[in-house]
């Protein structure tokens, strides 16, 4: 009867490691002019992904400086120039040339942090129906009242509207199925910046789960938030995701490079 039981325990863990499918992943990083923040966030990728990256591509968006000299210069990562300024046409870009069946993306003054992309790898390849995964941002490089803000952002606000309408992503902290993003058509490039995060969340919702969760958390720059007000980029934001999620477009055409 022992026996029996052992045998029937054994067939069930099997049968349920059979149903995490592997995954492999892409991570593409968008870049325009960004000489000086590149290189740390390639050291953290490779540091932190322990080789389970299947490639890391870098889209230079038209940049002017020193990006794509800088990017070449870590082993296994390769550089894709697009010409055609903006984010998403770098995205598209970075659709086009990616081989993983899931594509991460995080911005060019991004830290991944260690467990990051075991994250991916585990949440997508136990539920097929998973389009997209994203969450919060860290900042790094802000005084800590301002972090604090941020922190009150993420939980007072954002969960909330997210639990309430069941999408969210942010543009630097997400991951998304290929199979997914060909339903889509890939990234919708008449959008310049602002509301593109939550255009790609609303139109993979369509076809299947979007998942926002405070665990899957990246550290990246504040600079936005320093050179245009913390308040201010609140409310921009706030106002896109509504637009974009009401009416399909974003609120703002016109956006500032930061660097």
């Amino acid at each position: 009867m022992e026996v029996c039981y052992s045998h029937f325990g054994l067939r069930q863990y099997k049968e349920e490691e059979a149903q995490v499918k592997e995954v492999t992943i892409s991570l593409v990083i968008p870049a325009y002019n960004e000489e000086k923040y590149i290189g740390a966030c390639l050291e953290n990728a490779i540091k932190n992904s322990g080789g389970k990256f299947l490639e890391i591509i870098v889209i230079d968006n038209a940049s002017t400086d020193r990006t794509s000299e800088v990017a070449g210069t870590y082993p296994g990562v390769r550089v894709v120039k697009e010409e055609q300024k903006g984010l998403t046409w770098a995205r598209q870009r970075g659709f086009l040339e990616a081989q993983g069946d899931v594509l991460a993306w995080c911005d060019a003054d991004t830290h991944i942090p260690s467990g990051w992309v075991e994250k991916i790898i585990q949440e997508f390849g136990k539920d097929q129906s998973l389009a997209v995964l994203s969450g919060p941002y860290t900042f790094y490089d802000i005084p800590k009242g301002q972090q604090k803000l941020a922190r009150i952002y993420w939980s007072a606000l954002a969960m909330p509207v997210y639990w309430a309408v069941g999408y969210m992503a942010t543009g630097g902290n997400f991951a998304i199925r290929k199979s997914v993003l060909e339903k889509m058509n890939g990234f919708d490039t008449t959008i310049e910046f602002y509301g593109e995060d939550t255009n790609i969340a609303r139109r993979a919702h369509e076809f299947g789960k979007v998942k926002f969760t405070p665990s899957f958390l990246t550290y990246t720059s504040g600079r936005r938030l320093t050179g245009m007000g913390i308040f201010s980029v609140g409310f921009v934001y706030v106002a896109n995701y509504i637009s974009e999620a009401l009416f399909h477009k974003p609120s703002t055409k016109k956006y500032t490079d930061i660097r």
